[in-house]
């Protein structure tokens, strides 16, 4: 049946590449091994192709499941035998306004090259990652994903002005607005924003961009807590001198396993200290950002009540400094499949959440002692819980209930910038609100009604109303 397939699919788009399963089994799936469990991937040279593939599938019923840098951490982009892998990395092409500060990229155009094209124009996409590398602008969109700067200059869906997305029908929904500013009618773009290519698979995007700082400092700043950590975070937001470019909290457990995995020495992390921050100033030159950070934790140092901190002497310094927070594959390679978490909490009770789930969480399992880290400027946590995986259905439920508790009611979510996929599924449905599970299943059967688009990820197969656990 794949020797048919593939063949099929070979005829039916003469310009794509199109792999089976062999090669498929040669390389690498990415951050998920059933990304490559299909039975195929075509890699359409185009648009025209990829609307081309989703209307011979969809004839077919052949499911398809589209793909950009393999990296998300949900099971977005997970696979099954007999499915279709929609691999959108030719989708390349990048086209920059300087003057506007826009560009309309291709979906498989990777966010580390979009920033280097854009830094030669003195330009920047206003977001970035740890995963800079891999992920591309096409799976960022379709997963809202947010990073560094998201309580700055926004999530993805900030940043996205316009798309172009092929439906589920095979059509080709063109709406690249290149303006802020547009007030005609239903804004469609935000269907697709963060629907894990359920609804339509984007295809190009127009964004809007941001100036790049010229020069920028860092700094590591041991804290009591979270609510000292925001009164530094709250001194830079209003600073005149320098502009926060990031404020990324690690509580001592993950700050001690990172520094223990990357062979620091105890002299670069205040690890007396409960909470870390990691600040990032922009300014003019080196020598004003430097002055910028150094003053200004001056200032705040005995209000926030500061234990110890370091201001980078050199690059090196801050990209040591930078190691602490992003390289989190090492606690991969620690443990096999930690069960891994991302939520949104409120800033005026993340010492509260912090303080309950580390007190829950080891009552269930003492091994389960978090590792908890993020982005504390827009209350954005990832948590892993310290054990291999996968551990058992009744056990995760039961870490979840722990973290979750309380967060929607809060005016948080479950789900803070990784998406629902497919581990985060049974999640959507015990916490999202009724009415919203009711009219998102309602808008999949209206643009997808024979379910064929990557199936099962965020609503199941069935998109009947489920039992709600409230």
């Amino acid at each position: 049946m794949d020797d048919a397939l593939i063949a099929g699919l070979r005829a039916a788009l003469p310009g794509a590449t199109v792999w089976g399963p062999d090669e498929l089994a040669s390389r690498d799936p990415g951050a998920d091994a059933r990304n490559f469990a299909a039975a195929a991937l075509v890699r359409p040279p185009d648009a025209d192709a990829v609307a081309a593939l989703v209307r011979w599938c969809g004839a077919r019923g052949i499911a398809l499941v589209p793909q950009g840098g393999r990296t998300g951490l949900t099971g977005a982009s997970a696979t099954e035998a007999g499915q279709v892998i929609c691999d959108l990395g030719a989708l390349r092409g990048t086209e920059i306004d300087a003057a506007a500060r826009v560009a309309v990229v291709g979906a498989g155009v990777t966010l580390a090259a979009l920033q280097e094209e854009c830094a030669a124009v003195g330009l920047d996409p206003g977001i970035d990652l740890a995963a800079r590398g891999s992920c591309t602008i096409g799976g960022m969109i379709s997963t809202n994903a947010g990073g560094a700067m998201a309580f700055r200059n926004g999530t993805m869906r900030h940043r996205v002005l316009g798309l172009e997305v092929v439906l589920p029908d095979g059509r080709t929904l063109h709406d690249l607005t290149r303006v802020l500013k547009t007030s005609a009618g239903y804004d469609l773009k935000h269907l697709f924003i963060g629907a894990e290519g359920t609804l339509g698979i984007v295809t190009r995007a127009a964004l809007r961009l941001e100036a790049l700082p010229v020069a920028s400092a860092t700094a590591l700043v041991g804290v009591p807590d979270a609510a000292s950590a925001q009164r530094v975070v709250g001194r830079f937001l209003v600073s005149r001198d320098g502009s926060l470019r990031a404020a990324e909290i690690l509580w001592r457990r993950f700050a001690e396993f990172m520094r223990r995995a990357l062979g620091f020495d105890a002299g670069l992390l205040p690890i007396d200290a409960p909470c870390v921050l990691v600040l990032e100033v922009a300014a003019g030159d080196d020598a004003a950002a430097r002055a910028a950070l150094e003053e200004g934790l001056a200032e705040i140092w005995e209000e926030a009540g500061i234990i110890d901190g370091v201001v980078a002497a050199s690059d090196e310094q801050a990209r040591r400094i930078w190691r602490l927070r992003e390289e989190t594959e090492l606690i991969e390679r620690m443990h096999k499949l930690p069960p891994s978490f991302d939520v949104s909490v409120p800033g005026g009770i993340l010492d509260a959440y912090v303080a309950r789930i580390e007190a829950e969480l080891t009552a269930l399992d003492p091994r389960y002692g978090p590792y908890v880290f993020g982005h504390l400027a827009d209350g954005n946590l990832h948590i892993t819980v310290p054990v291999d995986g996968p551990v058992s259905h009744a056990a995760h439920e039961a870490i979840e209930d722990v973290l979750y508790a309380g967060l929607v009611a809060a005016g948080g979510s479950f789900s803070a910038e990784h998406g629902v996929g497919l581990e985060k599924r049974d999640a959507w449905e015990r916490h999202a609100d009724p009415v919203k599970q009711d009219l998102s299943r309602a808008i999949k059967r209206l643009l997808d009604p024979e379910g064929f688009l990557n199936p099962g990820k965020i609503i199941r197969g069935d998109t009947a109303p489920r039992t709600q656990d409230h």
